[in-house]
């Protein structure tokens, strides 16, 4: 490795708005504030809404009076 080219690899804590605090090393400054993490995010918790997509042929076809086939 080439002298003084690399940065400085360093603790780093990263702090959500739910609270939750990673402590991890980074190249960048040494306290970092998330809005979501994995402890909060809707997808690892598990409380994740998924949306409805039924009803919009039917919705298409009565908007454009169209039968089905």
């Amino acid at each position: 490795m080439k002298p003084k080219i690399h940065p400085k690899y360093e603790n780093t804590t990263f702090t959500c708005a739910c609270g939750n605090v990673i402590e991890t090393r980074a190249t960048i400054p040494p306290q970092v504030k998330v809005e979501i993490c994995s402890a909060c995010h809707p997808f690892f918790t598990g409380t994740q809404k998924l949306v409805d997509t039924a009803g919009r042929v039917e919705k298409f076809r009565r908007r454009y009076k169209l039968k089905e086939s």
